[in-house]
C-alpha cells in the first residue's frame, strides 16, 4: 500500500536524523540502544 510506504519512509528518516543528532553529541550506539531499551521497558511496564 503506497500510504504505508510513505509513513515508513517519514519515520525513517527521522530515525536516521535522530540517531544522527545523538552521534554529533558524542554519544555512542550503546548509550542510544541503552536509552532507547529503558524507554521501552517504561512504555511496556504502562501498559
Amino acid at each position: 500500500m503506497i500510504v504505508q510506504e510513505k509513513v515508513i519512509e517519514v519515520i525513517d528518516e527521522e530515525w536516521l536524523t535522530l540517531i544522527s543528532e545523538a552521534k554529533k553529541l558524542g554519544l555512542s550506539i550503546e548509550e542510544i540502544q541503552s536509552f532507547l531499551h529503558q524507554n521501552d521497558e517504561k512504555v511496556m511496564g504502562e501498559k
